[in-house]
């Protein structure tokens, strides 16, 4: 009656805790798991309910198509084959205590035997679990990041976010580290509940070592975005950084793909020797005294006797402490999941504003202009932009940061091509911000803009940016070789381009032109300047912006550069202190710092200023 009563108590807490899992996951993958969120959302200004129900909605979505799918149902699967061999089990073993404590070694034998026969089958069971487990991670991970980086890598989300939008501080931690995190917190809720599985103890150092070093390029290949979004954006190069990112990524995906394969067998093996095997020493061990009739210690005891000792070990309180640690860890992990889920859904807001073209940002007051004859009110976006082939045109547009701070009230002037303009002025006068707007990386704050679309601008930075790839990529940016290609230039025109700003030594030296370095350590800053301008002529703009581009590059080479900007049709807006330079030059646009500027053609009597 003892026995019976001891497998209706394994048996109860058994279903139990398969039904607490089902329960948790329920509730992850539903939109009840929203309301879990609703204790945080309210101490959150930036998150509500709705919210929480559409990020929970978007990431079940996720994590239950195809091929999450397929593992959801190899999770549900194992989990049930493994209630049925946890019942198994329970019976077996009752079996085999029953024939300890009754001394019938033939009862014993009979039912140890078929435990030791079915170990390799639980084993097989376990570990299909875990694999399940750690893929349904990856992949939940895989789907999500790239779900998140198609908004975050949409036209010039990724700079935006950064520079016009200060609600999100460190975006490529949320894109890396939390991703990775409310992952594996989703998929953990339920599987810390399920009964504990032996750690790896194997030595898997170079793998591990291995997984380090992928992450670490993950979360390079993101800062550098960062680091570097503007010059990007101007570059329009968001679709070549999404293919580094999703080559880097996929590196680090196989490697834990082939790392959870490589756990999966590992632990087959521990969880034979660690687990089963020892419950069979401790079977042997523990039916000595029993099976041996002649044993001192059990000589003259009752069958009531031999129940209490074989029972007060407190196998009855061990597992109730591992039941209640488990309740304690799945509160916990609420918890944790309840802050990845709040960051998950704060970033998908602001991506979705600011792929719609909104952005939140704390603006410049206003006031202290009252005393102006009239008060120029600001509307991000407000200004019209209109695309149309060799011009630029400022017509009435007020010159402004995304805060809202005044550069100049009333920008007027018009550029047509085959008219070289210098651009001056002392620092924070609104050199750059003007080429952002040209950019359309900043919004138009008023007036009416005419330019020709961005892939006709074309804009070369003081401090270039060298990407990740070969030497050809880095002339070809943000080109690949399939785009240059397609255009029909041949890898001896990308020779000139080189030979033209003296740097047809680099392609000997290097050997060819798919050798791959770290090209902002190799190339000297006089080099990377020159590249820029290769990479210019490579891509032939009908107006190219040139921001203290020959800051590092000798008076001799730069002014062949002009001259052949000139000879392909390039017009330039220069940014630059040089005297040298303004003879390439028809039109200077002088900005005081004031709110002043002046835009004129420059003659003999014009006074050149600069160094």
């Amino acid at each position: 009656m003892l026995e019976w009563h001891l497998y209706c108590i394994r048996f109860t807490g058994r279903a139990k805790a398969l039904s607490t899992r089902l329960l948790y996951f329920h509730l992850v993958l539903s939109d009840q798991f929203g309301r879990y969120e609703q204790s945080q959302g309210q101490n959150d200004k930036g998150l509500n309910d709705q919210q929480c129900f559409t990020c929970s909605t978007n990431c079940s979505l996720l994590l239950l198509s195809s091929p999450q799918t397929g593992y959801l149902i190899l999770i549900a699967a194992m989990l049930v084959a493994r209630t049925y061999c946890d019942v198994w089990m329970i019976q077996n073993g009752t079996m085999i205590e029953s024939g300890i404590i009754g001394r019938d070694i033939n009862l014993f034998k009979k039912h140890f035997y078929s435990y030791i026969s079915v170990i390799p089958g639980i084993a097989l069971v376990n570990n299909f679990l875990k694999l399940g487990l750690y893929e349904l991670k990856l992949r939940f991970r895989e789907r999500l990041t790239k779900h998140l980086y198609d908004q975050y890598l949409e036209g010039f989300t990724y700079y935006k976010m950064g520079n016009l939008d200060n609600r999100i501080a460190n975006a490529d931690q949320l894109l890396t580290q939390d991703v990775e995190k409310f992952c594996n917190s989703v998929v953990d809720l339920y599987s810390n509940l399920r009964s504990d599985f032996v750690a790896l103890r194997r030595p898997i150092g170079k793998m591990t070592v291995t997984e380090q070093r992928y992450e670490g390029e993950y979360r390079y290949v993101n800062s550098r975005l960062i680091t570097n979004s503007e010059e990007i954006a101007f570059y329009n190069g968001n679709m070549r950084e999404k293919q580094t990112i999703h080559s880097t990524f996929k590196k680090l995906v196989d490697h834990l793909h082939n790392f959870i394969f490589f756990r999966f067998s590992m632990g087959f093996v521990d969880s034979i020797i660690a687990k089963y095997l020892a419950t069979v020493v401790g079977y042997l061990v523990v039916s000595r005294p029993f099976l041996s009739v002649s044993h001192p210690r059990h000589l003259h005891s009752t069958h009531s006797e031999l129940l209490e000792d074989y029972y007060q070990s407190g196998r009855m309180l061990l597992r109730m402490s591992q039941a209640l640690g488990r309740i304690v860890l799945a509160g916990r992990e609420m918890t944790r999941l309840s802050g990845f889920t709040s960051r998950i859904t704060e970033l998908m807001k602001v991506l979705k504003e600011l792929n719609a073209g909104k952005y939140e940002r704390t603006m410049v007051s206003q006031e202290k202009e009252s005393g102006s004859a009239e008060k120029l009110v600001l509307v991000p976006g407000s200004g019209q932009v209109t695309n149309r082939d060799n011009i630029i045109k400022f017509d009435h547009t007020p010159l402004a940061t995304p805060n809202g701070d005044i550069l100049i009230r009333d920008l007027t002037f018009e550029v047509r091509s085959g008219t070289n303009v210098l651009v001056c002025g002392p620092n924070g006068c609104g050199k750059s911000s003007l080429f952002r707007v040209l950019g359309e990386l900043w919004p138009l704050f008023g007036g009416h803009l005419t330019k020709p679309e961005r892939g006709k601008l074309f804009y070369v930075p003081q401090r270039p940016y060298m990407t990740l790839g070969s030497l050809r990529d880095q002339v070809i940016y943000p080109d690949t070789y399939e785009d240059q290609r397609r255009k029909g230039i041949s890898d001896q025109v990308l020779k000139e381009y080189l030979d033209n700003v003296q740097l047809g030594h680099i392609l000997e030296r290097e050997g060819n032109w798919d050798t791959v370095q770290d090209w902002m350590d190799v190339l000297s800053g006089g080099e990377k300047q020159r590249m820029a301008m290769a990479r210019l002529f490579y891509h032939k703009p009908q107006f190219a912006i040139l921001d203290e581009c020959t800051s590092a590059v000798s008076v001799d080479v730069e002014d062949f550069i002009y001259s052949h900007c000139r000879t392909v049709g390039i017009s330039l807006f220069t940014v630059s202190h040089r005297k040298s330079l303004w003879k390439h030059h028809e039109f200077y646009l002088h900005m005081d710092g004031r709110g002043n500027y002046e835009f004129k053609p420059i003659t003999e009597e014009t006074v050149e200023f600069g160094s």
